[in-house]
């Protein structure tokens, strides 16, 4: 059974083909720069790469380039649109509407508009990838996977802001988090890893890439992330400032003259590594001018590995300590210095790295050292692994259900 997974960016798709029997991915691929004349297609598995520049007006005209490939393209591994049996998206904000992932109907779709105004790049991107898909697969069912639904079993006093409680209650101000169905897979892989199950564990999983976040399981349920209404929250990232005092913020547009726009678009967009480091939103880069003794770029280190410390003592204190911390993302799963410092002075509270094992290279395995009390371990994570599983999921639960058609 073949289940096309789908993420879609206001300028992008990311998709992968996945024969979700065996979870063998048949094929993925990015199509970058949809609505520029500068568009192209990336696609294949592994080495078998190839860039197709092609006009890309809008996610429509991607879907049906990313269909012709898988049909007709050298590589080509089904022979029709009628072999993919399913299309699971993924969607950011679910809200408070959504706990899990759900098959889409023109309810479904209304909610995730709604919810736009939490996410506006995010969701109205999702919904135009939903919308290609009706037109050009209209016998597939289709799922909507939430990165937000993870993060519903999140206490109250975990969730709401203290701000006047009729906010919450007219507009839905209150914590969602994101990179839920992420935190999901590793949470679930490192128990499998470590042979135990995941309701007898206590973890804490850090999402590290251009985008972060961290979140406290506590036996198998969500219970704190770092992430708030909006991925901006929590920790510093690739290009956002993450937690500050919100006091700034008013500071800044005043003493700038910006609006609301432009103070957004600078905590989203200009600050983080890119902003400290005036190198790049990449830490790879950023490591690079360390090593060449760029004093700010090793301020970058110092507080991007600060704010992941800070947040783990944390979650260490809400659960009342900690068996398991899972690494995973481009920094998260590749830097090694980055792995250091994080942990470096938490001797203390039971949590000792390995430093040749950190120095390894590899997909899944344990950093920490054999006297550590805490178990670090690194986790490459796989979203459309989830999404298509949730799919299939779905599409045995609602056999009888309808494909969404607009």
């Amino acid at each position: 059974m073949n289940i096309l997974v789908i993420n879609a960016g206001s300028s992008s798709l990311k998709y992968q083909l996945i024969d979700v029997v065996t979870e063998k991915v048949l094929a993925k691929g990015l199509c970058e720069r949809v609505g520029s004349r500068d568009s192209f297609h990336k696609h294949g598995v592994d080495k078998r790469e190839v860039v197709i520049d092609t006009y890309l007006p809008n996610h429509t005209a991607a879907v049906d380039c990313v269909l012709d490939e898988l049909i007709n393209g050298a590589q080509s591994p089904i022979d029709s649109v009628e072999d993919i049996d399913a299309v699971g998206h993924r969607v950011v904000q679910g809200g408070a509407y959504f706990d899990k992932s759900v098959a889409i109907t023109p309810q479904v779709v209304d909610k995730i508009r709604e919810l736009a105004e939490l996410a506006p790049l995010h969701n109205m991107a999702a919904l135009a990838g939903i919308e290609a898909c009706t037109k050009l697969l209209p016998h597939a069912e289709q799922v909507a996977v939430f990165d937000t639904s993870f993060f519903q079993t999140l206490p109250p006093k975990a969730y709401m802001y203290a701000l006047p409680y009729d906010l919450y209650e007219r507009y839905g101000i209150r914590k969602y988090g994101a990179h839920g169905t992420s935190h999901r897979y590793i949470s679930q892989r490192a128990a499998e890893l470590l042979g135990e199950s995941l309701s007898d564990l206590k973890m804490i999983t850090c999402h590290l890439g251009n985008g972060c976040s961290v979140s406290a399981i506590d036996h198998g349920v969500a219970v704190d992330t770092s992430m708030g209404m909006t991925p901006l929250d929590g920790l510093m990232m690739g290009t956002r400032c993450g937690s500050i005092d919100p006091a700034i913020v008013p500071f800044i547009m005043d003493h700038e003259g910006l609006s609301t726009t432009q103070v957004t678009d600078l905590m989203n967009k200009k600050s983080g590594l890119l902003g400290i480091s005036g190198v790049s939103n990449d830490l790879r880069s950023v490591g690079e001018a360390l090593d060449r003794g760029d004093e700010r770029a090793l301020l970058a280190y110092d507080m991007y590995s600060n704010a992941v410390k800070k947040f783990i003592g944390q979650y260490m204190a809400v659960m009342a300590g900690v068996d398991v911390i899972v690494l995973t993302g481009g920094v998260g799963e590749n830097d090694q210095r980055m792995r250091r410092m994080i942990f470096a002075g938490l001797q203390p509270m039971g949590i000792v790295i390995s430093e040749e094992r950190n120095r390894q290279k590899g997909f899944e395995r344990v950093i920490s050292s054999d006297r550590s009390k805490v178990r670090i371990i690194v986790v490459p994570t796989n979203e459309e692994l989830m999404i298509a599983r949730d799919t299939y999921e779905i599409m045995h639960e609602h056999s009888q259900i309808v494909p969404y058609r607009g």
